[in-house]
Order: structure tokens, then sequence, then C-alpha cells
């Protein structure tokens, strides 16, 4: 069977065409990932080509690939950040990407350094829920991108509440006893959040609805 006879079978009959083509040519193989990218598990040492051309469909694709490039690695976690758990001891570089392009692979990195929490919290606040013992720096650095995020975050100074609920007024409801300044920072933010309030001031009672009138 001539090359072009292997690629109009696989594109006709896909997957379960190409698995009977003895040493498909990297043009067939290409053909075979791009129709299924399940290809990618019958082949056997892609090239650098085939394995980016499976990575760019489905990040995911990667764990199919053994030892895989730098290149791939790359790719995979820019296409889905979690594909990271299936790279073994990735590099930083590479952490970097996953929780660029999804916060919340920071879940599958092991030890992540202060660099690649503070991409993840940048990219969603949320992500500092994986993080042990975050760094106040990386703690304002996640409120200031999604406020409610301090609720998992225990023991927050006065700056780091202040960034949250300067961010999202209602995040107030997160914290507990909260300073008069907080308060106001809050209702400045959005009157209705006296209503997760405890016991507001006068004066914060009076920002609040004020607030209201200009929201």
């Amino acid at each position: 069977m001539t090359e072009e006879e292997q690629i109009a079978y696989v594109t006709q009959y896909g997957l379960a065409s190409f698995r009977h083509i003895d040493n498909p040519s990297e043009k067939v193989q290409l053909v075979a990932v791009t129709r299924n990218i399940d290809a990618i598990q019958f082949i056997e040492n892609p090239s650098e080509a085939i394995q980016l051309a499976a990575v760019q469909q489905d990040g995911y694709a990667i764990q199919f690939i053994e030892n895989p490039l730098e290149t791939v690695k790359l790719a995979a976690v820019t296409k889905h950040g979690g594909a990271i758990q299936h790279i073994d001891n990735p590099s930083e570089e590479v952490q970097i990407a996953a929780v660029t392009q999804n916060g919340w692979a920071i879940r599958h990195i092991y030890n992540p350094s202060e660099q690649v929490q503070l991409a993840a919290v940048t990219t969603n606040g949320t992500a500092i829920d994986y993080i042990k013992n975050p760094s106040e720096v990386i703690q304002l650095a996640a409120v200031k991108r999604h406020g409610p995020a301090i609720r998992d975050i225990r023991n927050p100074s006065e700056e780091v509440q202040l960034a949250a609920v300067t961010q999202h007024g209602r995040s107030i409801q997160y914290i507990e006893n909260p300073s008069e300044e907080i308060q106001l920072a809050a209702v400045t933010k959005n009157g209705w959040a006296i209503s997760w309030i405890k016991n507001p001031t006068d004066r914060v009672k009076i920002f609040a609805e004020l607030c209201k009138v200009h929201s």
C-alpha cells in the first residue's frame, strides 16, 4: 500500500485502520493523530512534530508519550494546565506555564516555588486553597485577584483583609471580627456588604446607607 493509499485509508476509517499499517510514515502518523488523538498510543518513538500535533489538540495526550521533549511538555500544559499531572519532574518553566493556563493545576505540583505559587493565584485567586502555608505576598496576590479567596487563608493580616474587601466588599463575610477600618472599606466597596457584618458601628451603618444609594 502506497503512502497516499495509507493516508486515504486512515482518513476514511480512522484509528482502526491505522493500527493495521506497518511502519507508517510521519505523514501518515500525522494524519492519524489529527484524525484521532488516540493514535499517539500506537506510534513508537513519535517525532517531535507528531508529539506536538497530539498535545496541541489535547494536552492530556502527553500521558501516552514516553520521555516527551521539553517543547512538548510546554505545549501540553499551555493547552491544558492539568496535563502537568502526567509529567515527571516538570521544570519551573513548565510549572509556570501550567498554572498560568489553569491556576488549579498547582495541586499537581509538589513543593512549588513562590514564583509558581504567584503565577497560580494571579491566574485564579482560589488556587491558594492548594498552597500550604502561603506567604503574605501570595495571600495578597490571591485576594487582589479574587477577594473571597480569603476564606482559605488562616489568620489573614489586616493588610490582606483590606485587600480582600477592597476587591470584593462581601469578602468580609469570611473575616472574623473585622476592624472598623475593614468594615468601612467593605461597605464603601459595596453598601450591601453590611449584611455580613455583626454589630457594625454607627459610622459603618451610615457609610453603608450612603454607598447603597450611590451603588
